[in-house]
């Protein structure tokens, strides 16, 4: 299978293994979903009884004063006191077997194939840190919401676009299925569509 490279005659080859595969929606859905869960912190928690600070002494006898027995100032039912069914941080992590996640990506990236959602350049290099440089290589391409994505982190590129918005760099090691799908526009330079064919391989 050939991939145009914009700009150039000759076009790319890759392997129809990776862009000719069958959408699998329910597959995607199940690792995107995971991804997501995974970024989620967990940290929500509470105190029960025994983790509030004080209450070590029982505050007034067990008979003879004519209220109810009590054990510790920091019981559920007191103000100030701990909570009865506490939260504790938690892991919303999913597993995901890595077949299952190079398949997901595989399909995602036939199906930008699909869509002419990506757009293969030879590089995609800036001389300045300079916005407006950036913006008129993404006016060529006709990206105004897109993830451009690279083998080697390019400061000047990484500075220029950080302050466009729907716009981001990433290198192929850092792609994500969560960023591909919410991308209307995948640019990758030649060299990252070989890298990204090996990693999936």
């Amino acid at each position: 299978m050939e991939l145009q490279v914009q700009g150039q005659k000759a076009a790319l080859e890759v392997s129809p293994e990776l862009f000719e595969t069958e959408f699998n929606e329910p597959l995607i859905h199940q690792v995107v979903t995971a991804y997501l869960a995974g970024a989620r912190s967990g940290t929500k928690a509470q105190k029960t009884r025994a983790q509030v600070r004080g209450g070590g002494r029982k505050p007034w006898k067990q008979k003879g004063t004519g209220r109810a027995r009590a054990g510790t100032i920091r019981s559920p039912i007191w103000r100030g006191g701990g909570t009865t069914f506490a939260a504790v941080p938690r892991d919303y992590s999913q597993k995901v077997n890595r077949k299952m996640y190079r398949a997901a990506m595989r399909s995602i990236a036939a199906e930008l194939v699909r869509q002419e959602r990506l757009i293969v350049v030879k590089s995609l290099e800036l001389k300045e840190p300079k916005t407006k440089l950036a913006l008129a290589a993404l006016a060529k391409l006709g990206v105004d919401n897109g993830l451009i994505i690279t083998t080697d982190v390019d400061l000047n590129l990484a500075l220029a676009t950080r302050n466009i918005p729907y716009v981001d760099v990433c290198t192929v090691g850092d792609v994500n299925p969560v960023a591909l799908v919410g991308y209307e526009k995948i640019v990758m330079t030649a060299d990252a569509v070989k890298q990204f064919e090996e990693s999936l391989a």
